[in-house]
């Protein structure tokens, strides 16, 4: 038998610093996902949320038509099947009402009947992308990395995208040398319509695939070399745009040649929309920081209001901010226990704090014992634990 079969064998180890960065890592991830929501209390009295985790209850809703928050879902459908959705915008619990038959909120009864403010994909049945399949595949298929569309929130598979460059040939999601996407966020190709608008903006707010003469996808074009070659007023031209569609936008480019940086009292973009025509659809990628580019003229305020993309304003709406906000709780949590715990040490009487101080004392020269004795020569095992335990609770007999 070779030697290596003896390391498949063995069971997997994790030095103590590799398990308590293991554990820190995946509290982090948690929060990040839930917003730092404790899950205390149902999130339905504060209305429409800007943004909150929500996840669907297959048991309660298999037709996909509902979803509840963090609380409902550990309280009122413990043991249900359930579908974590991430996060998703504009969003009120819907546990308890109508679409759940008799199944009553069991932390806020007498919801409305219904929301009808929310919106929902098929994400809320487990499905996902364009292929309209179940994450992940249960048939084991491989569909490569999925990004999510910052418009319609629905997740795609990389090779689902329909990314083409001008001559047809496939291209990829821009990233670096290193394989980092460099952009910030994506916007499918059927929500594309909806932000033609952007279009008419500098090219500053794109990342582009750039396809080589061998026809293979490489890291996203040079933005600095890009700049070399058009105006800061220019409007740019998607790589995989049509003839047809580089006319129209060279034909806007003149009421944007004259136009003030944005935001502007004359802007150009809302009055470019009504001479430009809706592009095809296709997939687009915005660069670092595109919301903050974006015209907050009177014209343009109502055009995002008509085409319902208002929140894109809105600092709030984004993940990075969602997450920045569950950091702060993350911090504000752990700070608030330790202070706790300090002020239950300090109100303990004297006989107490003394006894305190000594079991916390035996118990780390009992465990620096146990890694001296095993030293590096094996793993530490739920034996070994169990052993120093036994010895400290022993030691504490003798001395009572």
């Amino acid at each position: 038998m070779a030697s290596g079969d003896f390391e498949d064998d063995a069971e997997a180890t994790v030095t103590m610093e590799e398990y308590i960065e293991s554990m820190d890592a995946e509290e982090l991830e948690a929060d990040l996902v839930l917003g730092g929501d404790e899950g205390d209390e149902c999130t339905y009295p504060k209305g429409y949320m800007k943004r909150q985790a929500i996840f669907s209850c297959i048991t309660c809703t298999p037709e996909g038509n509902a979803g509840v928050c963090t609380a409902c879902c550990l309280t009122c459908h413990d043991g249900h099947e359930l579908l974590e959705l991430w996060t998703k915008r504009n969003f009120r619990c819907d546990c308890g009402n109508s679409k759940f038959g008799t199944l009553a909120c069991k932390l806020l009864p007498g919801k409305d009947v219904e929301n009808s403010e929310n919106s929902y994909n098929h994400n809320f049945k487990g499905l996902y992308c364009s292929c309209d399949k179940p994450y992940p595949d249960p048939n084991g298929e491989e569909h490569g990395e999925m990004i999510q569309c910052c418009i319609c929130e629905d997740w795609f598979h990389e090779e689902h995208l329909s990314l083409k460059s001008s001559d047809g040939v496939s291209s990829q999601i821009p990233r670096d040398e290193e394989g980092v996407p460099v952009y910030e966020d994506f916007i499918c190709q059927n929500c594309s319509p909806v932000c033609s608008f952007l279009t008419l903006y500098p090219e500053k707010l794109w990342v582009a695939a750039k396809v080589d003469s061998n026809g293979s996808a490489n890291a996203c074009a040079d933005t600095t070399e890009s700049n070399q070659t058009s105006t800061a007023t220019e409007p740019v031209q998607p790589e995989n745009s049509t003839e047809a569609e580089k006319s129209v936008l060279r034909g806007c480019s003149e009421k944007l040649a004259d136009s003030e940086p944005f935001p502007a009292a004359g802007c150009a973009i809302a009055t470019g929309l009504t001479s430009c025509p809706e592009f095809e659809k296709k997939p687009l990628f915005v660069t670092k920081n595109w919301r903050n580019m974006l015209c907050k003229c009177e014209k343009c305020l109502e055009m995002y209001s008509e085409r319902k993309v208002s929140y894109l304003l809105d600092a709030e709406d984004t993940i990075a901010e969602y997450e920045n906000k569950a950091k702060e709780k993350r911090t504000e949590k752990l700070e608030k226990q330790e202070g706790e715990a300090l002020d239950h040490f300090n109100n303990l009487d004297h006989v107490t704090k003394v006894e305190l101080s000594h079991g916390i004392k035996d118990f780390k020269e009992g465990f620096r014992s146990l890694l001296e004795s095993v030293g590096t020569s094996r793993a530490i095992t739920p034996e070994d634990v169990e052993e120093m335990f036994s010895k400290l609770k022993n030691k504490r007999k003798r001395m009572e």
